[in-house]
């Protein structure tokens, strides 16, 4: 077992400046938190090498790529037990972007993203439905996502 991770106020202050801003440069944030862009640096070595940053990743407009269907997908799976291999199933498919393991109705409950109607259907239909463990699908159809945000690491 890992040994437990001591993040201090300058650790939670680098990841909080970095979730706003991931372009900033290890120099210019230094500037920000008064230390060293040497010090930055080491820090988001340590955060990365202990798994709490992973990577930067760039914020995309995907309508403007012609993906114009989000949905939302409650997957029955007919025993719990299931979850590992279907899990394995579900990342086969490219269009599911975020899968989550959740308590109440669902088993799992998935996000979608598709150019149209036509490949949901696909998705829906000509893959989710022929994994095996998959009881039943509850589809959501998203009409506006309103904001997106990160989680507050700071108090």
């Amino acid at each position: 077992m890992a040994a437990k991770l001591n993040l201090d106020k300058l650790d939670l202050q680098i990841i909080h400046h970095m979730m706003e801003n991931a372009e900033i440069s290890y120099a210019d944030l230094g500037k920000k938190l008064f230390v060293s862009g040497g010090t930055i640096h080491v820090r988001i070595k340590k955060l990365q090498e202990a798994g709490v940053v992973k990577g930067t990743k760039l914020s995309v407009d995907l309508k403007q790529l012609g993906h114009d269907v989000i949905a939302f997908i409650g997957i029955y799976l007919e025993k719990s037990s299931l979850y590992d291999s279907v899990e394995k199933e579900l990342q086969k498919i490219p269009e599911i972007v975020r899968l989550n393991y959740t308590t109440g109705n669902y088993s799992m409950f998935a996000e979608v993203v598709c150019k149209d109607i036509t490949q949901l259907r696909f998705v829906l239909h000509d893959q989710l439905q022929k994994i095996k463990g998959i009881e039943r699908t509850e589809t959501f159809i998203s009409l506006e996502e309103s904001f997106s945000r990160n989680a507050k690491v700071l108090s």
